[in-house]
């Protein structure tokens, strides 16, 4: 027996919303509708399952930790919220101030962003430990100042991560201390990864140097024969960004390279937005894993919010770039708090889950929620 005209539609509505429904993926309880959105309350509420479900890489001053982290502090700046105040100095005096001990490594550094956070409210701290890693970081000597010719660390920064974990904590310490020589340093380290890394016919910067786009047939690439971006990478570099121009001086004569870069990069990313907001996490090839990602993707939103809080993008083209990011995160928010979607530690694009979580994706949607907040 045919099926009535409507009935033939409506399976046929259902087939195609099925199919769409693993780009969209992140679709769970809306927050109730409030005067701010109900952000706060899902900050809060992410902060708090985190903390309930401590993880790290290797240590608790690792960089996972620290750009967790790094989210809280800037949740607290925008909400002032004591519950993320209570956090930051409860993780402070649990790792006593500590930085890790890999005083070459870009990694260890991002830690010592909160607790210079602390120092700033006039609360108690200990700043000895982030200025000494800091002093050692850039002066020390080690192999990979110098380069070694066998793999990619032919740089200090010889991965693009490392433009989050580095230059924003130098360029405050510079701030604070009066030391412009910290932000000497990290311009000097930061040309060289720019140098490296960046592709400027794409606007994007490669992960490391085994992605790199020679035009031989070694070269790695996604099946649709594009360049490798890594969503995730380029987010921790936009991210960085904007946390790096929050602290330079205004009449520096290198702030013009940096807000250049900014700002191509974010026409670059608003560009390659997938329509339902989050990005994938091959930036090139967003078929090869048709969901998306909340890590990359909340970066984004932070560095892109940022730019319009801050008047140096324009509101009318990146503000409904914003709206539609944040209302892709908050539906990869669990009723329970978790941020999932989040693609595990690695270096290229892999897939991700509901299922899956990692405290530098709850940073990233912390990092997110602070500037939309601000930009209601």
């Amino acid at each position: 027996m045919q099926k009535p005209p409507f009935r033939r539609m409506a399976l046929a509505f259902a087939t195609l919303l099925g199919a769409l429904l693993p780009i969209a993926a992140c679709k769970v309880r809306q927050p109730a509708p409030s005067a701010d959105g109900g952000i706060p309350a899902a900050m809060v509420k992410a902060m708090r399952w985190q903390e309930a479900h401590p993880i790290q890489a290797k240590s608790p001053t690792d960089w996972t930790n620290g750009a967790y982290y790094v989210g809280v502090t800037r949740a607290h700046l925008s909400t002032r919220d004591t519950a993320f105040l209570h956090a930051l100095q409860a993780m402070a005096q649990r790792n006593r101030w500590q930085p890790w001990n890999r005083y070459y490594h870009a990694d260890d550094l991002i830690i010592t962003y909160s607790y210079m956070h602390l120092r700033e409210l006039g609360l108690p701290s200990d700043l000895a430990p982030a200025d000494s890693i800091l002093r050692e970081h850039l002066h020390r000597p080690h192999e990979w100042r110098a380069g070694t010719a066998a793999d990619e660390k032919k740089i200090l920064w010889w991965w693009c991560d490392a433009l989050f974990m580095a230059p924003p904590v130098l360029a405050r310490h510079a701030r604070m201390t009066k030391e412009p020589a910290f932000l000497d340093g990290m311009d000097r380290y930061y040309r060289q990864t720019y140098e490296m890394l960046y592709d400027r016919e794409e606007r994007l910067f490669y992960r490391d140097g085994r992605f790199l786009w020679t035009g031989q047939p070694t070269d790695r690439k996604e099946a649709n024969g594009s360049k490798v971006f890594w969503a995730r990478g380029n987010g921790w570099v936009l991210a960085g960004l904007a946390l790096l121009l929050e602290e330079m001086p205004e009449g520096d004569a290198r702030r013009p390279f940096y807000l250049g870069l900014y700002r191509d990069m974010a026409d670059r990313v608003r560009a390659l937005q997938p329509a339902d907001g989050l990005w994938r996490t091959s930036l090139l090839h967003p078929g090869s894993f048709a969901h998306g990602e909340a890590s990359g993707s909340g970066f984004f939103t932070f560095a892109l919010a940022w730019g319009v809080n801050r008047g140096v993008l324009p509101r009318s083209e990146y503000a409904p770039a914003v709206r539609r990011a944040w209302a892709a995160l908050a539906a990869c928010q669990q009723p329970d708090g978790r941020v999932g979607w989040v693609q595990n530690i690695g270096y290229d694009p892999k897939p991700a889950t509901a299922e899956s979580w990692q405290n530098f994706g709850t940073g990233a949607f912390l990092m997110a929620g602070s500037e939309v907040l601000r930009m209601r």
